[in-house]
């Protein structure tokens, strides 16, 4: 196993070999490139523990590795949809910008990707972590894939019934953006599956700005959608009520809105 420096170089290669996708198209840096960006990080730490690699590093890197080719390949398919792609630009603009941006952007999000996966990595070198801790995260891993999994699921198949109609049924009908939630509780779960591993102050430092910022970034997200969503429906009575009932991003808290929230990322 190597230490902590050269191990932690290999994977940022690895993210920026992967994310490099996002010259094509540059929210591809943020999409396609994310997922299998963090499937590939999973798969070079697995072969780089090799026989060192306990069972609990193995369902770590194992529930990473999923999570990675799963949203890898959703926004792959997705993509593809016209319009998805429409919706896309109204989000986020047209695709473009110049080469110098473009660099950024591709350094920014691999280093990002880095330190949210920064705590399986922890866990390789150190080896042994406490049980009940490490559990308990990957509990909540595996449902936040799970979440995140079904959410796109339903979503998918109320569209193709209704495809004019936003979504407000089953998990719809508990929070407004479900898979944004998934996102949120699965790294969340990574990050307490490796803290028993954390032994030094960089390392909490590391993992949590990892965990801070996709949890700011899902906040942006939920904030575009939200716009996104008032833009197309705001004008149906139906919609507004759904929008004072059910919660935008966690279940059973009164928050049905974070249009005026200015601490988010993305």
């Amino acid at each position: 196993m190597p230490s902590a420096t050269p191990l932690f170089l290999l994977l940022f290669v690895t993210a920026l070999a992967v994310a490099s996708i996002g010259f094509v198209r540059l929210v591809w840096f943020i999409s396609i490139g994310y997922g299998y960006a963090i499937a590939a990080m999973a798969l070079v730490l697995g072969v780089v523990s090799g026989a060192a690699a306990g069972w609990l590093l193995l369902m770590q890197l194992a529930l990473l590795c999923i999570y990675g080719v799963r949203l890898g390949t959703h926004c792959l398919v997705r993509d593809r949809n016209a319009a998805y792609r429409k919706a896309a630009r109204e989000n986020y603009g047209e695709p473009g910008g110049g080469l110098g941006l473009k660099l950024v952007i591709w350094i920014s999000v691999a280093l990002l990707y880095v330190l949210m996966f920064s705590p399986a990595v922890f866990h390789a070198l150190r080896g042994e972590l406490a049980l009940p801790c490490a559990l308990i995260g990957l509990g909540i891993m595996l449902a936040g894939l799970c979440l995140e999994w079904l959410a796109d699921r339903q979503k998918s198949a109320a569209k193709k019934q209704a495809p004019d109609r936003f979504c407000d049924q089953k998990l719809f009908a508990w929070v407004r953006c479900p898979a944004y939630l998934g996102e949120v509780l699965f790294w969340i779960g990574n990050w307490v599956a490796g803290a028993s591993a954390f032994t030094a102050w960089w390392h909490w430092v590391a993992s949590l700005v990892g965990l801070v910022c996709i949890i700011l970034i899902m906040f942006g997200s939920t904030k575009r959608l939200e716009a996104s969503q008032l833009r197309r429906y705001g004008h149906l009575p139906e919609f507004q009520s759904y929008i004072r009932s059910v919660p935008v991003l966690f279940p059973w808290l009164p928050i049905y809105s974070m249009a005026k929230w200015r601490w988010t990322l993305g």
